[in-house]
């Protein structure tokens, strides 16, 4: 294999353009690139596994901590890079486990208690986006969007959430990343209130799918990740 490569050769093999080679480049995800005499971008082997690196990583990975990740490796920070790889490994199954718990309430008909909380009518916006595992601006939106209602305390003005609404929010919450228009989200909403299940528990089912279709590419990261710090132990 050759030992230096120019932006167009890796730009074809990746199938991307060499304007993203040159993002990377600037954005700090790289070692530093050698230049020819007449001032051309020289790419080594350890750039262009820093390149199919990247790609693989965005598959399964959200771009910010693609680029940490990247930027960690370049400055010697081999050890916190995997780290960082290795939470958002821990993440996905804290998502698997909740998105599973949440089917097993809807499949058991019991929605009195969740992770060992007692769900009431009145339940304040911190603790439902607590339950739910969102941020409370998630709870604020969907309201907005007509997916979910809540009232009033009378006595300070705050919003609460009954238990139906509640159930509607740990739905939402395990499906958001699987339904994206929230037109589907209120008919698939509309079909949970009239406990049509099979339903719910298709796109339930589609959920954990994606989940998993997410850690296989994840892991197909982390062989791809490896590979680059290889170059790094390599001198070590």
């Amino acid at each position: 294999m050759t030992n230096t490569f120019t932006p167009v050769q890796i730009a074809n093999e990746l199938k991307i353009s060499t304007t993203t080679l040159r993002r990377y480049e600037e954005q700090g995800l790289l070692p530093d690139v050698p230049r020819t005499i007449g001032n051309h971008r020289s790419y080594l082997p350890i750039h262009f596994q820093a390149f199919i690196t990247i790609r693989s990583l965005l598959r399964g990975y959200d771009i910010p901590i693609v680029y940490e990740v990247m930027r960690k490796i370049k400055n010697g920070d081999q050890v916190q890079a995997l780290w960082l790889v290795n939470n958002q490994l821990y993440l996905n199954q804290v998502e698997k486990q909740r998105v599973e718990e949440i089917l097993m309430l809807i499949k058991n008909a019991d929605f009195s208690k969740y992770r060992n909380v007692k769900m009431t009518n009145a339940m304040t916006i911190g603790k439902v986006a607590e339950m739910a595992g969102v941020n409370t601006s998630a709870i604020r939106h969907w309201e907005k969007e007509g997916l979910i209602q809540s009232e009033r305390d009378k006595e300070n003005g705050y919003r609460i959430f009954t238990v139906p609404e509640l159930r509607k929010i740990l739905v939402i919450s395990s499906l958001r990343k699987t339904i994206y228009y929230i037109e589907n989200m209120k008919e698939l909403l509309k079909a949970f209130e009239l406990q049509s299940y099979p339903k719910v528990d298709q796109a339930f089912q589609l959920a954990l799918q994606n989940l998993n279709e997410k850690l296989i590419l994840q892991f197909k990261g982390a062989a791809q990740l490896m590979k680059y710090i290889d170059f790094y132990t390599q001198g070590e």
